[in-house]
């Protein structure tokens, strides 16, 4: 069994550390638990996690995160992975910070990696873990907000949830979408 999974995030020092990067933060994670490394491919970082007899392919792109779709069609493609075994990792300002949420589907909010990613793979109908990182911002500035760095609670606490979003990739590729939702989404 294959799955795909997507980190998205954008390419670049200045966007390392900061809240829209969170779903390359917690593929940088399983990789290092996993000693994996990344190898600079068509469209993405790439990487290769065997887990349980399931390739789990990890990708970041490197189309910034506006084009995302990108990476993630040439990569279902070329991997041969069908749609309900594609999950991408993302941040989402409408959960408070930490809270992760998994969705079968859903409507991109706005954002526009999600947006992308709808375009060029053909529809909603994609599995999602939203990682919550809050709405602390004036009125206004939403853009700095999510392009701004973590706050030093939310670095201390980082980890914490990070792991758990970790939990809820392999047990995706494991037990499955509907069970994983069942047991996470509470």
């Amino acid at each position: 069994m294959k799955y795909l999974v997507v980190g998205l995030g954008n390419i670049g020092p200045e966007y390392e550390l900061t809240r829209h990067n969170v779903g390359f933060l917690i593929l940088d994670r399983l990789a290092d638990e996993n000693k994996l490394s990344w190898e600079s491919d068509r469209l993405a970082f790439t990487s290769l996690l065997k887990h349980k007899g399931r390739q789990i392919h990890l990708i970041k792109p490197t189309t910034y995160m506006n084009l995302s779709g990108k990476a993630v069609n040439y990569w279902m493609k070329v991997l041969k992975i069908p749609k309900e075994n594609v999950l991408v990792v993302v941040d989402d300002i409408a959960l408070p910070f930490g809270k992760l949420r998994l969705k079968a589907k859903g409507s991109s909010a706005g954002h526009n990696g999600l947006k992308n990613i709808e375009e060029l793979t053909g529809g909603q109908d994609y599995a999602r873990l939203k990682f919550g990182i809050g709405d602390d911002y004036p009125k206004g500035r939403q853009i700095d907000y999510v392009l701004g760095r973590w706050s030093r609670e939310e670095i201390d606490t980082l980890p914490i949830y990070m792991d758990k979003a970790i939990e809820m990739i392999t047990a995706f590729s494991t037990i499955g979408l509907e069970k994983t939702m069942n047991f996470y989404n509470k």
